[in-house]
């Protein structure tokens, strides 16, 4: 595939795999290209900005497998995210990608409610560039009140690359969180999810929702809480937060799915440190991926926030009396 991030257009070029053969054009091209919808490629395509082998293609044409798909249309008119000279913690950069330890509290782009102070308007005065790419180049996001890794894309060409990576689950998204109650072992966890049908802010394991699939380990129990190291297999909306509500281990200070209620027979101490966490307990620790240049696999790793460390130290002792 080639591109052109600076240019005004964006100039795509691929080859259908074989395997693509007998399906739609437009359905394989959202499969392809992720980033743009099936709803945007239907209207380039209407408007001849793609061709199929060097001829106008529509929406319904079946693909054979090995034909040669060109895009070339004006860049998306984009929302106006303005740039902000907020401080960035970054962990990694070089001309493909950036690696960013967002803090707690933090929401990751700008959304209705929160217009700017966000991630996005940090990164985008760092890096001007990435006004020119989907999501100011953002592959995934964090909840506001989670805390750890994202991985950015600078170029089209990285970010079309670790969009297929991530749908193929190639990228290695590790977490940590504290938990209530007392977990034997580590397992995995399968579910569908899905908007709830009783309030559209919660996410519910419902029929008919999308896979959803969460490993997770031990790392230390408590007296009533878990410390616990968990993998996403997939990536939905707040889906550790959900998986882990669905086995009734709630993450401790979750807003929304925690019951975020304290025992006061807990010793002063603990009951202090439950009582104040406001946000889940939930750090983004580890990603790992192979980087879209060298072809080298990369990880990195963010400490714990020292709220989550004050916590499991309260914990310890609080286990030890």
């Amino acid at each position: 595939m080639n591109e052109n991030a600076k240019s005004p257009f964006i100039h795509l070029s691929l080859i259908i795999p074989s395997h693509f053969a007998g399906q739609r054009l437009d359905i394989v091209l959202t499969q392809l290209i992720p980033q743009y919808s099936r709803t945007r490629f239907k209207t380039w395509l209407a408007s001849g900005h793609i061709t199929l082998n060097q001829s106008p293609a529509k929406a319904k044409d079946k693909v054979l497998g090995g034909e040669t798909i060109l895009l070339h249309t004006p860049h998306l008119e984009k929302e106006k995210w303005v740039p902000q000279a907020l401080p960035v913690q970054l962990i990694y950069e070089d001309e493909a990608l950036l690696i960013i330890n967002k803090p707690a509290g933090i929401v990751t782009h700008p959304a209705p409610g929160h217009h700017d102070g966000t991630l996005v308007n940090a990164l985008m005065h760092h890096c001007p560039g990435l006004q020119h790419l989907p999501r100011a180049g953002l592959i995934h996001r964090l909840d506001k009140d989670t805390s750890g890794l994202l991985v950015v894309a600078k170029t089209l060409e990285t970010h079309f690359t670790l969009i297929k990576d991530l749908q193929a689950r190639r990228i290695k998204r590790e977490y940590e969180a504290i938990v209530k109650g007392v977990l034997i072992s580590g397992g995995r966890i399968e579910t569908q999810l899905g908007r709830s049908p009783h309030d559209r802010t919660r996410i519910a394991v419902r029929r008919g929702g999308k896979q959803a699939i969460t490993h997770y380990r031990v790392i230390q129990r408590f007296s009533a809480h878990t410390h616990l190291a968990l993998q996403l297999e997939t990536g939905r909306t707040h889906q550790i937060r959900v998986h882990m509500a669905h086995l009734r281990h709630p993450i401790v200070g979750d807003p929304i799915y925690g019951h975020h209620t304290v025992s006061s027979k807990l010793n002063t101490p603990l009951y202090t440190a439950l009582s104040e966490f406001k946000r889940q307990a939930l750090h983004a620790k580890n990603l790992g991926l192979t980087h879209p240049l060298s072809q080298h696999y990369c990880e990195w790793t963010a400490p714990l926030p020292d709220d989550m460390q004050h916590l499991l130290e309260i914990l310890k002792d609080e286990k030890s009396k």
